[in-house]
């Protein structure tokens, strides 16, 4: 405890004797000041004991002691000694009266105890309750050191809400509940949320201060609680809560320190770690796709689990962000140049995919294969797991958020595109990639955040023909025919299409043109001609229909 107004007065080599405010005494003191000026104010800090003797103040004005004792009191000053027998006999009554009207307490200083006596007293107080606080601060280091090797973050999380008297949580990347201390903070855990998503947007080391005491619109989150993000990367991983019903003392703090560093350490790898998991991640990926799954098996040991032996969904991800910083970086290094900085998340929407896939998977138990390739994402997640429900729920959540006007095609530079692959196993690992790739490229032409290789095939085929190479490929095949056309020497492409929509029947697609049928048969013929190709072939009129539909307008 620091030292207090009480515990100085009961100080038996002091010698002091309370004269106004004997009800606040309890009071800490955070120094004890000596000055004489007529107005000590602009130079307090607030919680400090004012030693006087009245040198240079009218302590028998009434008036004057009003004065000087209020603007004390306001200035935070939590008590004044005054010294007697120095400039005065006895303490003015006019002093005894103003402190007692402002409820500041009043302690009489004898003569023969000089001021540095009281100041060594308040020094050797505050030094002797830091030493405390640090004794104790260790003690907490050592006990939840303790706690964590033996029982992990649950047990940390135990000793941490033991020391501070209070309870303390644990959340993941997303903001959802990890763990807690006790059980019964669960509910207030969860209720700060929105708190934890917010301080994650901010650059790392982390720290605000929710609820509190003056929470009237919520008297229920009435806990002081503070918010620590955890990690050494800019963008933090996960959130450290510690609820009190007060402020935290120097002892306390010194354990939530310790619990900060702990569980940075326990939730975090090293950088080199890191990158070396990152290395076999995709070794292990490239064995996969290249029907090495036994190789791959043994490479990993335990790493993922039973991921490799069960039926898993192969996920590509990519965004134009992702691609545009990618190309930047290169051009820039091939120039001899810094990569550019992309702020504390590097592959932007894939990164908020990477987070919200690793969550679900750690909240499940499951395992995850997460492969950052260039500008895009690979991930390799149980079929039917966590994992793969929230990337489908986190594709649809975007997709509803996207306003209707706008498409992907639209060059939405932060949009996300994934392709999910169908079920598959180990051997098959190469083609389930091609799936998710072919399933990533419809949905590019879609318009669409997310496709599944089950639904390719669903719906219409003309989306897909909304490229630059398809219609570039239709206006040189119909090129020659329009030419033809231009000049006024008979509809050709119109008779192409009649045709081919009738599905060679003369007689119907002659009417549809009103034209006799010998005529539409000479004109079949020139097109033959001019294309030099013959209609006879089911890849020439393939091509052709292809064509009239790529370059039809919308």
């Amino acid at each position: 405890m620091p030292p207090t107004l009480a515990s100085l007065v009961h100080h038996s080599a002091l010698k002091l004797t309370v004269r106004a405010g004997e009800n606040r005494l309890d009071v800490p003191v955070r120094w004890a000041h000596v000055s004489e000026l007529a107005d000590p104010v602009p130079y307090m800090e607030g919680g400090e004991l004012l030693l006087i003797t009245a040198l240079k103040l009218d302590a028998e004005d009434p008036e004057a002691m009003q004065r000087y004792v209020k603007r004390l009191a306001g200035a935070g000053v939590v008590g004044l000694g005054f010294a007697v027998g120095v400039n005065y006999d006895d303490v003015p009554e006019a002093l005894v009266a103003a402190a007692r009207q402002e409820g500041l307490p009043l302690l009489e200083v004898p003569r023969r105890t000089p001021f540095l006596a009281i100041s060594k007293a308040v020094s050797a107080a505050i030094a002797a309750d830091q030493y405390r606080a640090v004794t104790a601060g260790f003690a907490a280091q050592r006990e939840l050191t303790r706690r964590t090797l033996a029982d992990g973050p649950e047990g940390l999380l135990a000793a941490l809400a033991a020391q501070v008297d209070g309870w303390a949580a644990l959340y993941d990347a997303s903001g959802a509940v990890v763990a807690t201390a006790p059980e019964w903070a669960g509910r207030r855990a969860a209720r700060l949320t929105a708190d934890v998503q917010r301080l994650r947007e901010r650059p790392a080391p982390a720290s605000s201060v929710v609820g509190g005491a003056g929470n009237t619109e919520h008297p229920e989150n009435a806990d002081r609680v503070e918010l620590h993000s955890l990690g050494t990367s800019r963008r933090p991983r996960s959130a450290l809560a510690v609820g009190t019903a007060a402020a935290l003392g120097t002892a306390e703090r010194y354990a939530v320190h310790s619990a900060i560093a702990l569980l940075t350490l326990t939730t975090e790898r090293s950088r080199s770690l890191h990158e070396a998991g990152l290395r076999i991640d995709a070794a292990v990926l490239r064995m996969l796709l290249a029907g090495e799954p036994d190789h791959a098996r043994t490479v990993a040991g335990d790493l993922y689990g039973g991921l490799l032996d069960a039926p898993f969904r192969m996920i590509v991800a990519e965004s134009p962000a992702a691609r545009n910083r990618a190309a930047a970086a290169a051009a820039q290094t091939a120039a001899g140049d810094a990569a550019p900085e992309t702020g504390g998340d590097p592959l932007g929407t894939l990164g908020a995919l990477v987070e919200v896939v690793e969550s679900a998977a750690a909240r499940a138990g499951e395992a995850v294969l997460v492969v950052p390739d260039g500008e895009r994402l690979v991930v390799l997640a149980t079929d039917g797991g966590a994992a793969v429900a929230a990337c489908v729920e986190h594709a649809s959540a975007l997709e509803a958020a996207r306003p209707a006007s706008e498409s992907l095609a639209g060059g939405d530079e932060e949009s996300l595109v994934v392709g999910l692959s169908a079920p598959s196993g180990p051997i098959a690992a190469s083609a389930a990639y091609k799936q998710a790739q072919q399933a990533l490229s419809v949905a590019r032409r879609r318009g669409r955040v997310c496709v599944e290789h089950e639904h390719v095939a669903a719906g219409s085929v003309l989306p897909l023909l909304a490229d630059d190479a398809v219609r570039a490929f239709a206006d040189g095949l119909l090129r020659a025919l329009r030419d033809h056309d231009a000049t006024g020497r008979g509809d050709l492409v119109a008779s192409v299409r009649a045709w081919l929509s009738r599905h060679g029947q003369w007689d119907a697609a002659a009417a549809d043109l009103g034209v006799h049928r010998h005529t539409l048969r000479y004109r079949m013929r020139r097109v033959e001609e001019i294309l030099g190709r013959s209609l006879d072939d089911p890849d020439v009129r393939m091509e052709l229909w292809l064509a009239l539909k790529a370059t039809a307008p919308d």
